[in-house]
């Protein structure tokens, strides 16, 4: 994969490549402007986020790019019990080297925490001690209305939103949760 950006600095234009090397252990960024040669560095790419929308039925999965700039949503999980629900929660961590987990924080629209917020601390609780990873809920209040508003402006069948949008709702979390750490 490759990513080129170009901008101004002083009076040159910079551009830059991010190339991501085979088994994506590390990517080389490479700097060019119009004046100079090539020059590259070599950097270590982060362990990657896993965002979580977590419902009754259905848990919606995201996953950071391994620079941590975007969310990319993955399959979700219907959930079935406590331990299999774990266990593809394990293999997804596992495959994606995740490093921090996200869930979405139900909390009411007063912000005041209901039922929905004491049941997911309990889960994270178990999200901790089991995966031995460090977990941060965010605020998730309306992300499944956000993550609606968005499919409907697609040519999606009503079905196949009804499949993704917890899938959405993840991306949302994660993406929103790694946009504010950035700021």
């Amino acid at each position: 994969m490759t990513i080129s950006k170009g901008w101004r600095a002083g009076h040159r234009t910079t551009n830059i490549a991010v190339n991501n090397c085979i088994d994506d252990s590390y990517v080389i960024i490479s700097f060019m402007d119009a004046n100079s040669r090539q020059s590259s560095e070599e950097r270590p790419l982060q362990r990657r986020v896993l965002g979580m929308d977590v419902g009754k039925r259905r848990i919606g999965l995201a996953v950071s790019d391994p620079l941590g700039i975007t969310a990319q949503g993955l399959e979700t999980l219907h959930r079935q019990n406590k331990r299999l629900d774990f266990e593809a929660l394990g293999k997804v961590i596992e495959k994606f080297d995740v490093a921090e987990i996200v869930v979405g924080y139900p909390l009411l629209m007063s912000g005041m925490e209901g039922r929905g917020a004491e049941n997911m601390r309990g889960f994270v609780e178990e999200l901790q001690e089991r995966f031995q990873l460090p977990v941060h809920l965010w605020d998730e209040r309306l992300t499944s209305t956000q993550a609606n508003r968005l499919l409907r402006e697609t040519d999606m069948s009503i079905k196949r939103r009804g499949q993704v949008v917890d899938q959405m709702a993840a991306v949302l979390i994660l993406q929103n949760w790694m946009d504010a750490r950035t700021v």
